[in-house]
Parts: structure tokens; C-alpha cells; sequence
């Protein structure tokens, strides 16, 4: 008889190799961030003080913070989790804040709550700072955008597998265990 514990597919990230990509990916949308914010405006003017490292230090924790609750809100709006089955924290040994829940999900579910905060701390930021010509805002969401590397990293690899399969988070590393529908999984 097979044994119903074990996943089918396990997804590990390499947390080297996505810092890399996170770190491309931030240099990469600061820089398309300041060319749209020149296209917009016609200029390119920044002020700098001790006050904006400040507000960018602050805003930083706060949309990273903001991050995690919004994964878990994807938990509980896609993939219907209760509040008291998910956990945020940080990792300090992997230098990773993270949310997480060890009820099973729908492929799907979790592909919706990985990218959710994505749009919420990373492209309405953006939209922010385009709209008002903030650099603070831009920073910031060039920064969560390039934060947001590990999402993409586990949405990528969940995009090669059906919506129905089933997939269970491991509470300590950024690691996923998927198991094909119809199992009993204890």
C-alpha cells in the first residue's frame, strides 16, 4: 500500500540563487521605475536627506511586514484557511521573513497567494510613486518587487503542475509538498 504521507513533488528554493535574482530584479525595476518616472515628468529630480533614509528604513519594514499579512489573507481568501492556521515570522538563521499554514491548499490557492503581495507592497507602490513623483515610493516598491523573487521562484514551479493538486507549506523552509487530488493525506 502507498503511503499517503508522502508528497508526490517536493519544490525546495535555492535562497542563494533566488537573493541573486531578487537582487537583478530590484536593479532592474528601479531603473525602469526612474525611466517611466522621466518619461512622466520630463525631468529627473530627487531630494536627499537623513529624513528620506528614514521614511524609506520605516516604509521598508512596514511593506515587508504588510507582505506576510498579505500572503496570509491569500490563504485565507483563496485558499479558505482558517486565521488561527496560519503563522508569520521571521527566520533569522535564513535572513527570511515568512507566512505560513499547515492546512493544505489548492495548487491554485497558493499560486493566487503567492503573487498577492506582489500587486499589493510591489506595483501599487510603484503606482504610488509614479502618480505623486515620489523617489521614496519607487525605492520601495523596487525593493519589494525584487523581494518578491522566492514568490516568483515557487510560482513558476507550481505553474508546471494542475490547479487541483494539492499543496502543503513547510513551516520552516522555503520548501513545498505537493500531493496528487484524491489522496488521503494524513
Amino acid at each position: 500500500m502507498e503511503d499517503s504521507t508522502q508528497p508526490d513533488i517536493i519544490i525546495e528554493i535555492d535562497l542563494p540563487r533566488v537573493a541573486k535574482s531578487g537582487l537583478w530584479l530590484t536593479i532592474l525595476t528601479l531603473i525602469g521605475l526612474i525611466i517611466a518616472k522621466v518619461l512622466i515628468d520630463g525631468e529627473l529630480s530627487f531630494t536627499f536627506s537623513i529624513w528620506t533614509v528614514l521614511y524609506f528604513i520605516v516604509g521598508y519594514v512596514v511593506l515587508i511586514v504588510l507582505h506576510e499579512l498579505f500572503h496570509l489573507l491569500g490563504f485565507r481568501v483563496f485558499g479558505k484557511v482558517p486565521w488561527r492556521s496560519m503563522v508569520v515570522g521571521m527566520n533569522l538563521k535564513l535572513g527570511i521573513a515568512y507566512a505560513t499554514t499547515d492546512r493544505l491548499m489548492t495548487n491554485r490557492a497558493i499560486q493566487k497567494a503567492l503573487l498577492l503581495p506582489f500587486w499589493t507592497t510591489g506595483v501599487v507602490p510603484a503606482i504610488i510613486g509614479l502618480v505623486t513623483s515620489n523617489g521614496i515610493w519607487l525605492g520601495l516598491a523596487a525593493f519589494l518587487i525584487g523581494g518578491a523573487a522566492g514568490d516568483f521562484a515557487m510560482y513558476k514551479e507550481l505553474k508546471k503542475l494542475p490547479d487541483d493538486w494539492l499543496v502543503k507549506d513547510d513551516p520552516e523552509l522555503p520548501k513545498l509538498y505537493l500531493f496528487e487530488p484524491g489522496r488521503i493525506i494524513e
